[in-house]
């Protein structure tokens, strides 16, 4: 019985072998593809500082980084996990915060209270082309100069791949991880193109937030789990539970 990630490459090769290294055989179904957007910067007054949701908007402008002079700018990560691919790319001053958009919010206002950030500075935000908030509309009524800009898309694979059919139609899919709202949807669109829907939502739905659960409620799954908080390790409890509820 394998454990189905549907979080996009190359983020979902590190959560496949976090997931063998548990013990759990582990299939693949990338359902979105990483797309960069290309990046150009026509502020002329420079940036106090960076904010970022996602791992991928750092991946699809880091060979411009250095170039442009970001990577002198202190850089707020939305959770480790984007953190760390920042500090990959050669940012030294990374602040974290609590894994979801409403705490990197809440990150930045504290850190120009604190005068870490100066409020008067205009703050870049890169993203993805689909937001699922919108965080500098958040903070320009916070009194905050934000300037979005994007960097890249996430295209939905409308195709699952065929070992995963065969493994929904021989019952030897175990759970679903789900990251993200967008991720989620391309999954069920794939999944009941494939004409395996029913398998598929038959079984434990394990999501990172209760943002993403409802849409896999919404589609019936009867089975859906959420992460305690919005990180990977949470999201492998959720799992655990979920099978050990299965095995009771």
């Amino acid at each position: 019985m394998s454990i189905l990630v549907t979080r996009p490459h190359p983020d979902n090769e590190a959560t496949a072998e976090s997931l063998r290294a548990r013990g759990h055989p582990v299939l693949l179904a990338p359902v979105l593809k990483f797309e960069p957007v290309a990046f150009h910067d026509e502020n002329e007054a420079g940036y106090g500082a960076i904010i970022v949701t996602s791992a991928n908007a750092i991946r699809a402008v880091a060979p411009q980084l250095r170039d442009l002079g970001l990577l002198e700018l202190p850089l707020f990560a939305v959770g480790e996990h984007t953190a760390a691919a920042a500090r990959d790319a050669g940012f030294a001053e990374v602040i974290v915060a609590g894994g979801d958009a409403a705490a990197l919010r809440d990150k930045v206002i504290q850190s120009a209270r604190d005068r870490l950030l100066k409020k008067k500075s205009t703050l870049l935000y890169l993203v993805g082309a689909d937001l699922s908030r919108d965080l500098g509309g958040e903070l320009g009524a916070e009194g905050f100069s934000v300037v979005t800009q994007t960097t890249y898309r996430m295209a939905p694979v409308k195709h699952l791949p065929r070992e995963v059919c065969e493994g929904f139609a021989a019952h030897g899919v175990e759970a679903v991880l789900h990251y993200s709202r967008r991720s989620a949807r391309a999954f069920l669109d794939a999944a009941r193109d494939e004409g395996v829907e029913i398998s598929a939502l038959a079984i434990p739905q394990c999501c990172l937030s209760e943002a993403i659960a409802s849409v896999l409620r919404d589609a019936g799954a009867s089975q859906v789990l959420v992460a305690a908080t919005p990180d990977e390790n949470a999201l492998f409890d959720t799992l655990e539970r979920a099978l050990h509820t299965r095995l009771a």
